[in-house]
């Protein structure tokens, strides 16, 4: 299904490059290409959003705010506590009842010395052997704006911030005895889930609305962007999909290969693992070529790189689920909390996934968000 998606995106992309006397499309050209269909179909320029996705906004009367409606999360400022740099936010973590969670950073900034991507890491570990409270960071590479002048998000960034904010919720919300299974300490097929599902309130209404507003202006967000930018968000998820896979079928034929074979030819390999995976189209090669795919040759996952989309199986259904029972409301924050957060690494994922549930994960919710069904 994924293949069919991106084929008829080629087909599209080949009409645009044709309608404007360009040549036939290369993979070069579909970044380029894709952006002037998204504004011919959808009428829609991500550029325009920037002015509505103020950081300071997104950050607290979007992130937080979410945090408040499902879990009764409080945010406080500490300027008296110095971080490890003077870009880095330091916050204290309240619930609802005053007693206190632990400390949450915030360093979005891009600096020379800084790696690049984004991630959270655990500082210290929730633990009820040790009575640590957890200490969690989010990092960014967001451009330093000039003094005076204010940070304005991609609607990319402000989905990253969602989205690597769930991870810190999961440190941050972890409830367990022993630290090596607090948070993030979790299969590697089950550690994005609760980060994507936090996404879903990027563009929920009960918080889109309280952050989404002009930096100037102060008017909100059109509702006729909303409704373009929801309708949008199928678009282009042929090639996105089929890049990944792509590269996780690469992982796979590169952890096949026996202990006495020998690879002399890395772009032979690379095509012919492709074609036995039938994700060989020239139009989209994997998101991470053989030479620079750092996630399963040094960065620890291995033959795993085929969890991020196990993850979102039961993270698009988790997703449905809050949106069936009423979208952003305490009743289901805690419900969630309780089955997914809290336990951390200290029972078996699927458990807990059918604890929220109530059944074994389905397809078809994945396969409805990604514009497969």
């Amino acid at each position: 299904p994924a293949m069919q998606n991106a084929a008829r995106e080629r087909d599209v992309l080949a009409a645009r490059a044709s309608a404007i006397g360009a040549r036939t499309p290369v993979a070069a050209d579909w970044a380029f290409l894709a952006e002037q269909v998204r504004t011919e179909q959808h009428d829609l320029d991500l550029g325009d959003l920037r002015p509505y996705l103020e950081l300071d906004r997104v950050l607290v009367d979007g992130v937080f705010h979410a945090a408040d409606l499902l879990y009764g999360l409080r945010f406080t400022a500490r300027g008296d506590l110095v971080g490890y740099h003077p870009d880095t936010r330091v916050y204290e973590v309240f619930e609802e009842d005053g007693m206190a969670v632990g400390l949450y950073l915030f360093d979005p900034y891009t600096r020379d010395s800084k790696r690049g991507g984004a991630w959270m890491s655990s500082l210290v570990a929730q633990s009820e052997l040790t009575g640590d409270r957890p200490i969690v960071v989010n990092n960014m590479n967001i451009p330093k704006p000039a003094a005076g002048e204010p940070t304005l998000l991609t609607f990319d960034e402000a989905e990253t911030l969602f989205h690597e904010f769930g991870h810190a919720l999961h440190g941050l919300l972890a409830r367990v005895r022993y630290p090596s299974q607090a948070g993030t300490n979790v299969y590697r097929d089950f550690v994005e889930l609760p980060s994507q599902v936090n996404e879903l309130w990027l563009l929920r209404p009960e918080v889109l609305e309280r952050f989404a507003v002009h930096h100037e202006t102060g008017e909100r967000m059109p509702q006729h962007v909303v409704e373009r930018l929801i309708a949008a968000r199928g678009f282009n998820a042929g090639f996105d999909l089929v890049e990944y896979l792509a590269a996780a079928a690469l992982d796979q034929a590169w952890h096949r290969i026996g202990a006495d074979e020998r690879v002399t030819d890395v772009a032979e390999f690379e095509r012919s693992g492709l074609a036995a995976s039938g994700l060989d189209d020239p139009l989209v090669p994997p998101r991470y070529s053989s030479s620079y795919f750092a996630h399963v040759f040094a960065g620890g996952y291995d033959a795993g790189y085929y969890s991020y989309i196990w993850s979102e199986v039961p993270g698009a259904d988790i997703m449905e689920w809050f949106e069936e029972h009423g979208g952003a409301n305490r009743a289901n924050g805690a419900r969630y909390r309780r089955e997914i957060l809290n336990p951390g690494g200290s029972r078996d994922p699927g458990d807990s996934i059918r604890a929220l549930l109530g059944r074994e994960p389905s397809i078809e919710p994945l396969l409805r968000r990604r514009g497969l069904a």
